[in-house]
């Protein structure tokens, strides 16, 4: 497996810092809502609701100071931690004919339905950002996009360059056929890369295709690619429902006191809650977008998940958690629980599993 590395461009750096810490600036006043539309709609955009604290502005000037810093080191990857291609592309075969899940690395999973491919938050590149240096992978993809299988679904959470990849989505073929589901004001990114088939939907909207019903449901997070766009589009996580199976999406949040039990009360029990389980280490800064392996844990509880995979980790540089820590703390968590072994799924970059009620 290809191991990535930081690009190092000196010149321009105090530039860079800057766009960075504008990119991440705070809002002068708390956004007011908009009448006539769900409370989470608001006159620019769109807010987490219920309403939570931005994080100060000095906060968020030494969390982008400090990933920038450490972005110029990446950890030593374990090889039991990933697959080669090749071997990944066996494991994917050797399950045709079955419903299976393959982590691609982040929240990049490639999930197949009684034949149908799904594609989720998708991220190939090797930086996230829009320059020419800041957060970057230290795994490489575990399929990589000449080794996917033909896409019939694209699921967007929401914006951020480690979950939509404009490189990966101009290139990857048949946009003439895929369906895309975005939360609202993300179809122009799509359909002005040639999709045809966007679906954009709000909190709670549904849709129906290959006999497969997808409903865009709350998270606590936030949108942003530039430099004066924070949350212009929604965010959103995923219930995924066929009649083999009922799945959860998470594509990346917080945690909240009552989202989540309300998604739990509403679906009832969902055979795999797909949850973050990385990013936590940035809470010292006053950033809090993500959640803790227990708080993912929690998250699953109250979606009440037959079974948990833990995502958004091992992937790429952008917290200051050592980055295998998520996993055991998710394991440790999961089992004082409740949860068996079994059903506390940790995944190597490139891993297929049957999915099963």
């Amino acid at each position: 497996m290809k191991l990535f590395t930081r690009l190092f461009i000196p010149s321009g750096v105090l530039l860079i810092v800057l766009s960075m810490i504008l990119f991440s600036r705070a809002p002068a006043s708390p956004p007011e809502w908009k009448k006539g539309k769900p409370k989470h709609h608001t006159r620019e955009g769109f807010r987490n609701y219920p309403v939570i604290p931005e994080s100060k502005m000095s906060s968020r000037i030494r969390f982008i100071f400090n990933r920038f810093k450490s972005s110029f080191t990446m950890p030593t990857v374990p090889k039991s931690h990933y697959l080669s291609e090749r071997d990944a592309a066996v494991l994917l075969h050797s399950f045709k004919n079955k419903n299976s899940i393959t982590w691609i690395g982040q929240s990049t999973l490639l999930i197949k339905i009684d034949g149908t491919y799904i594609l989720t938050d998708p991220f190939f590149s090797q930086l996230a950002s829009p320059l020419p240096v800041g957060p970057g992978r230290y795994a490489a993809p575990g399929i990589s996009l000449k080794g996917l299988p033909p896409v019939d679904i694209i699921i967007i959470s929401h914006n951020h360059y480690d979950h939509l990849d404009a490189d990966f989505i101009e290139a990857l073929p048949g946009k003439e056929k895929i369906n895309v589901f975005v939360p609202l004001k993300l179809k122009k990114f799509f359909t002005d890369r040639g999709y045809r088939h966007v679906h954009e939907l709000d909190w709670y909207e549904t849709r129906s295709i290959h006999n497969i019903k997808l409903t865009a449901l709350p998270i606590v997070h936030y949108s942003s690619r530039s430099f004066n766009d924070k949350n212009k589009t929604l965010w959103c996580s995923w219930a995924i429902v066929s009649p083999h199976g009922k799945y959860y999406f998470i594509g990346d949040s917080a945690y909240s006191p009552t989202i989540f039990k309300n998604i739990g009360k509403k679906f009832g029990a969902f055979d795999l809650a797909m949850v973050t389980i990385g990013t936590y280490g940035n809470r010292r800064y006053g950033v809090n977008n993500h959640t803790t392996p227990e708080e993912a844990v929690a998250i699953g509880r109250e979606l009440r998940a037959k079974a948990l995979l833990g995502i958004h980790w091992g992937t790429i540089e952008l917290s200051d958690e050592n980055p295998w820590e998520p996993p055991e703390r998710f394991k440790k968590s999961a089992e004082k629980k409740g949860f068996s072994s079994e059903d506390v799924w940790v995944m190597k970059i490139g891993e297929t599993r049957i999915l099963s009620k």
